[in-house]
């Protein structure tokens, strides 16, 4: 039964974390989290109890995510379905358009956003225009479907009685269609609360945040404490529109009995425009305020993050007001990095050198650094930091167990074993130059079937689990010591060198001098048993990143 839990909690994570939404999934995994929290216990109210203001703020910023969106969904949407009820011409071309938009993956929609000017980057703008383009399909057709099926009779009838076409929409077409019209606003509005929380992955907030590092952390409580006020919000908005539908009826079925009144989907519509327009005005006027010096970026996972923070930190000790950037997911770091959306971020030099810049693998830990650092500067203006003391390269994982019982130490020592094994590699591994094509190649690994791709937080849980029996986790992460893994030594020298760095924007240093000496300061400062240390802090004992990192200054008297 527990195992079972556990595959159903994975899934719905992931389904919160990756925003995979339809409007009955949504409101059926609406009801998993507190399904999940009677197993959990008093430990997960406890927790939210504890962290209440956190879960407020990021609760506040993910009902104004999808607010914006949705007012800017209807106040656009609505005018356009309209049009295409007196334009038949070009309602096919529009709403293909508009299921396209519909199939494309959030993730990749967000990272097509970014380098775009004025509507991407990252941050709560790319976020609110790819909640605008996934509500417009039920916006929009709703709509047209509403308008166009009021019966043909009444519409002749108010001709027949002199009305304009004008008139006619107004006050027959638009009241009659009015729930037909708000039941795609309420799909719309519902879809945008599950998949808000993919913002998260560039820096926009909301309780994406909350799910994602739950995720990473290995940590249920911090999953339901995104989960709920989500799953909450959704309920809430379907609940609140659904009353305003079933009004709508009601008035309906009064004026049939000559009852009628004034439509309310005009004075919605120009009402939600209206909004729309002074909460971008707000938003953009809040963002200009809130400008800070630097802009400090991160990946999406604990390292990443403890990095950032503490030259954010250090920036901070110089006298310079930073905005935090974290939780980027996939490239994104680097391409906020490049469109000048962050001004610097932790990076791997083998990292950079494969997956970034195409080169080859490559075993020579300085030559790779001083490629990096020429092409960094030759292609992107970007300064490539001193490295910062230690590597974080892939690390051959299996449970503690598994090691004692089969006497392994190396890579080769498992080779024997991988045909009765099952793999499960996260998508970085699976795809990179120098992850499992190779990999299995320079050890002759043959294993039971092909491995598993998943996020890399969940392989870990995979692992420890049962589920799988072998995984590609990093040498520094705290998870390691925390489910009791062991790692393989790489004895045939597969895996290029990793070793951390801090990426900057030239123009960046350029006009902030305490960021070249922040830089200075942090060279060679931490080693790997450090690293994995702060990792643990972190993903094993559950405290938080900006307080791990500032005890760490402390203790190196920075």
């Amino acid at each position: 039964m527990k195992a079972k839990v556990k595959r159903q909690k994975a899934e719905v994570w992931t389904r919160f974390a990756r925003g995979t939404f339809t409007y009955s999934s949504s409101l059926h995994f609406c009801l998993l989290p507190f399904y999940f929290l009677l197993f959990e216990g008093s430990n997960a109210l406890e927790f939210m109890l504890r962290n209440w203001r956190e879960i407020l703020e990021l609760t506040g910023e993910h009902l104004l995510l999808v607010a914006v969106s949705m007012l800017i969904a209807v106040g656009f949407g609505l005018p356009l379905g309209l049009l295409l009820t007196r334009r038949a011409r070009w309602k096919r071309p529009v709403l293909a358009a508009a299921n396209v938009l519909q199939t494309v993956p959030s993730l990749a929609l967000f990272g097509f956003l970014i380098p775009l000017p004025f509507v991407g980057g990252i941050g709560a703008r790319a976020a609110v225009v790819a909640l605008v383009l996934y509500a417009l399909l039920p916006v929009i057709r709703n709509t047209v479907t509403g308008v166009e099926g009021v019966d043909r009779g009444v519409r002749e009838a108010a001709v027949a009685m002199g009305m304009t076409d004008r008139q006619v929409l107004r006050q027959v077409e638009l009241p009659l269609a009015a729930p037909v019209i708000l039941a795609g606003v309420r799909v719309a509005t519902v879809i945008s609360v599950g998949v808000a929380t993919v913002a998260a992955f560039i820096g926009a907030g909301g309780l994406g945040m909350l799910i994602n590092r739950g995720l990473r952390q290995n940590d249920d409580n911090l999953m339901l404490a995104g989960a709920i006020p989500a799953a909450l919000l959704a309920l809430a908005a379907d609940a609140s529109l659904g009353l305003i539908q079933s009004r709508m009826e009601v008035r309906q079925r009064f004026a049939r009995g000559g009852r009628g009144g004034r439509s309310l989907v005009p004075r919605f519509a120009a009402a939600a425009l209206s909004l729309a327009v002074l909460a971008g005005l707000g938003l953009a006027l809040w963002r200009w305020t809130a400008r800070a010096d630097v802009k400090v970026g991160s990946k999406d996972f604990t390292e990443s993050i403890l990095l950032a923070e503490i030259f954010a930190q250090e920036l901070e000790a110089r006298g310079l007001k930073v905005e935090r950037r974290y939780e980027l997911g996939g490239v994104l770091a680097h391409d906020a990095l490049v469109a000048g959306e962050v001004d610097a971020y932790p990076e791997y030099t083998g990292t950079s050198l494969m997956a970034i810049l195409k080169h080859p693998p490559s075993t020579d830990a300085r030559a790779v650094y001083e490629r990096v650092k020429a092409d960094y500067t030759a292609r992107f203006d970007v300064e490539v930091g001193p490295r910062l003391g230690f590597e974080d390269t892939f690390a051959i994982l299996v449970r503690g167990e598994d090691a004692r019982r089969l006497g392994l130490r190396t890579v080769s020592d498992a080779a024997p074993h991988t045909p009765r094994w099952r793999a499960g590699f996260g998508q970085d591994f699976m795809s990179r130059a120098d992850g499992y094509e190779g990999f299995a190649r320079a050890y002759g690994l043959r294993f039971a079937g092909r491995p598993r791709e998943m996020d890399l937080s969940l392989s870990y849980r995979a692992l420890a689990e049962g589920q799988v029996d072998v995984i590609a986790g990093n040498s520094t992460d705290g998870m390691i010591s925390t489910l009791g893994l062991t790692q393989l030594e790489d004895d045939r020298h597969y895996f290029p060198p990793y070793e951390a760095v801090l990426l900057l924007r030239r123009d960046a240093l350029e006009r902030l001098p305490a960021a070249r000496e922040a830089l200075r300061r942090l060279a060679g400062s931490i080693s790997t048993e450090e690293m994995r240390r702060l990792n643990f802090e972190v993903d094993g004992r559950k405290r938080a990143a900006a307080d791990v990192a500032r005890e760490w200054r402390r203790a190196k008297g920075l």
